[in-house]
């Protein structure tokens, strides 16, 4: 009888060089950061044509603290909450089956789910916020904001940052920060970090030259931050597809 020689199963630390490398690219197979940021950077910059058509100027009557009790005030209002309800629904929704369908086409499994979770949820908080302070109409100028019971100065600085908060920070930031930890990225983790920056810290619009009574005032408010998703998905999307010509 000839002998017949079996292949070396090789030492355990090639094992587990080679174990490491199959989960990289699997890990790699999966991910997809730049069509979520892409749909969420359209999604962003289309809030300066919602808040340009939806901008109203009213004057209102002026506070009883005001100096000149009596006298009118400009009250601007614009931005619609069904927009942001309709359109983060549908990216979430359209986020969900671009991922189910490329883990389909590569045979690898998909890890989006708590951050389609994620992002449903917050986004429920943040409509559920709004509905709750608006439920007996927008406040006028100089009253307090009703924030679940809790009656808040509006020129109170921890109030402007509770009202940022329940925004896009929570409905897409924080979402973001759960998506970078389901794809083990770094650099996602530090755009997310990036775009709650940018949400948290108030954006004047003294620095653009649009005066706060412009129709046009949401360009810096949704443009910098829609600018900066843009260009995530840019740069995600570039390196994607480098990986993708290296392994044809």
């Amino acid at each position: 009888m000839a002998d017949a020689s079996v292949p070396s199963p090789g030492t355990p630390h090639e094992v587990l060089a080679g174990l490491g490398d199959l989960t990289r690219r699997v890990r790699a197979a999966q991910r997809g950061a730049w069509f979520p940021l892409l749909l969420l950077g359209v999604l962003t910059l289309g809030g300066i044509l919602v808040s340009h058509f939806t901008f109203k100027v009213e004057t209102v009557p002026c506070p009883t603290t005001n100096p000149a009790p009596g006298a009118g005030c400009t009250q601007v209002a614009q931005g619609s909450p069904v927009y942001w309800l309709i359109g983060l629904s549908l990216a979430y929704a359209a986020t969900a089956t671009f991922y189910v369908r490329r883990s389909r086409n590569r045979g690898v499994g998909t890890p989006v789910r708590p951050y389609i979770l994620t992002g449903i949820a917050l986004l429920g908080v943040v409509i559920a916020t709004q509905m709750w302070a608006t439920r007996h109409g927008i406040p006028q100028a100089g009253e307090h904001i009703d924030f679940w019971g809790l009656h808040l100065d509006p020129r109170s600085g921890e109030t402007g940052f509770l009202l940022r908060l329940t925004g896009n920070a929570t409905a897409v930031g924080l979402p973001l920060l759960v998506l970078s930890w389901v794809e083990r990225s770094r650099t996602l983790l530090l755009l997310a970090a990036v775009y709650l920056a940018i949400e948290l810290v108030p954006l004047t619009t003294g620095w653009s030259g649009i005066p706060l009574t412009s129709s046009w005032s949401g360009v810096p408010r949704y443009g910098v931050p829609g600018v900066l998703l843009l260009l995530g998905a840019l740069g995600f999307g570039l390196v994607e597809l480098s990986r993708q010509r290296d392994v044809s």
